[in-house]
């Protein structure tokens, strides 16, 4: 038997995850080996080649659903830039169930590293088997495979799950397949928009409306159980930060400040929400405890600060001013003590977000009347520009902090949302059914 994850309740899929016994399909299983690796913290110049057959079946739904779960596990370790997924059209087998044993020869032949096979299966209660192995295809073992059972309509769910877990085996690290992000959908002339909050999967399947458009809606983050959202809404003409259930659907006032309040963003445990407020002229960092309401006031000087976004350990705060002269970013205690400038090059910055692993912030570069996406560490050395353009602006970290997701718009181009890793090279657009900005990514999903 498979060494199998312990099983754990997944919000909104009603997935079971199970060990996948291999005696029954006669087949005999290597103890997993450690040559199909590719190491993330010293970069790739090359993907790695791996081959994904449609996944078979025991009918034609099955045997279609198959086809459209490989898809989408194709298109997500395709899509982040570490791996080049192989033609099907080269393929010399086909492996119709996991009870065939491939052929290594013959995909090895295709210069391929990795293998996946698997297949989906009834269980005649309305749900689906979907099993799935991950082949080293030089040593002829197997690296990694398991077993889930779901409700039909949540397959897409379990190919991103299945994405993650051949990402991890390979690479080390945590995927960010199985994930949403929550942005601005845009329509209308420029000069008279029409901005709704929308969520959709990472890879833009699912897209969805949350608001009506009656309010114009700005900056939403997610929180740590990407179940809620925070955001800035002029409702009824008065820009106010508020919070709203995905599920229940539910709008909720955070606070009825006398001046603006905007940038809002949770804390790493979900029970505070830190935001700008402008009032009398001035704009300062605030923290709200969302159990109490409690307001503190973080920051104290005439400039203006804003954009602020905590440390994964929730001990400092990074955010942006311009108490220097210039829009620069600044590093702070919890408690607003402490401030420290980090960034010194060339131009302004904005908009800083710490990774979740710790060890960079994102933010966003204006320099010669253009836009850049770039990181640097948390004392302000080792800038590294990922993207630039007519306008690029507002990063946020995937949940593994290894990739990133903006918005772009070129001139005469319709503003879109993209990803790119931290290498630089793999930038990717996602796909949304109207004009899009102000992107998040959620954690993965519960």
């Amino acid at each position: 038997m498979i060494r199998s994850t312990t099983a754990r309740r997944r919000w909104g899929a009603g997935l079971a995850v199970m060990a996948l016994v291999l005696a029954s399909a006669g087949i005999t299983v290597a103890p997993a080996r450690a040559e199909l690796v590719i190491d993330i913290t010293r970069g790739v110049t090359e993907p790695m080649p791996i081959a994904i057959p449609d996944f078979g079946g025991s009918d034609a739904q099955s045997t279609g659903m198959g086809r459209d779960v490989a898809g989408v596990i194709a298109n997500d370790l395709g899509g982040s830039g570490l791996f080049r997924v192989l033609n099907k059209a080269a393929f010399i087998e086909s492996l119709p169930s996991l009870a065939t044993q491939p052929n290594f020869a013959n995909w090895r032949a295709l210069s391929a590293q990795g293998l996946v096979q698997g297949e989906v299966q009834p269980t005649g209660d309305g749900r689906l088997r979907v099993s799935f192995r991950l082949w080293d295809v030089a040593a002829g073992e197997q690296v990694v495979g398991r077993a889930l059972v779901t409700q039909s309509e949540n397959w897409r769910r379990v190919a991103h799950i299945i994405a993650d877990e051949i990402y991890k085996a390979i690479t080390g690290e945590g995927g960010y397949f199985d994930t949403r992000i929550v942005y601005i959908a845009e329509s209308g002339p420029k000069n008279d928009r029409t901005k709704r909050l929308a969520i959709m999967d990472q890879d833009g399947a699912n897209q969805r409306t949350l608001s009506t458009g009656e309010a114009m809606v700005l900056t939403p983050r997610f929180s740590p159980t990407a179940q809620e959202i925070t955001y800035l809404s002029y409702y009824n003409g008065v820009p106010r930060v508020y919070l709203f259930n995905i599920e229940s659907g539910r709008r909720e006032l955070l606070g009825d400040f006398p001046g603006m309040t905007f940038a809002p963003r949770f804390s790493p445990d979900g029970n505070k929400v830190i935001m700008s407020m402008a009032k009398d002229g001035n704009t300062e960092i605030y923290e709200m405890d969302l159990r109490t309401r409690k307001a503190t006031r973080l920051t104290n000087h005439p400039a203006i600060d804003t954009s602020p976004s905590y440390a994964p350990d929730a001990r400092q705060i990074t955010f942006n001013s311009d108490r220097g002269g210039s829009q620069q970013l600044y590093v702070m205690s919890a408690d607003g003590s402490g401030v420290q400038r980090i960034s010194f090059g060339d131009g302004s910055y904005a908009t800083p977000v710490w990774s979740p692993r710790g060890d960079l912030i994102a933010f966003t570069k204006m320099k010669g009347g253009r836009f850049f996406i770039g990181v640097m560490r948390p004392d302000g050395s080792g800038e590294k520009i990922l993207s630039e353009g007519f306008l690029v602006e507002g990063p946020s970290w995937a949940p593994n902090g290894r990739v990133l997701t903006y918005f772009r718009e070129e001139r005469g181009s319709r503003p879109g949302l993209y990803t790119i890793d931290l290498t630089g090279h793999a930038e990717r657009m996602i796909p949304t059914s109207t004009e899009a900005s102000d992107p998040a990514w959620s954690p993965l999903l519960p």
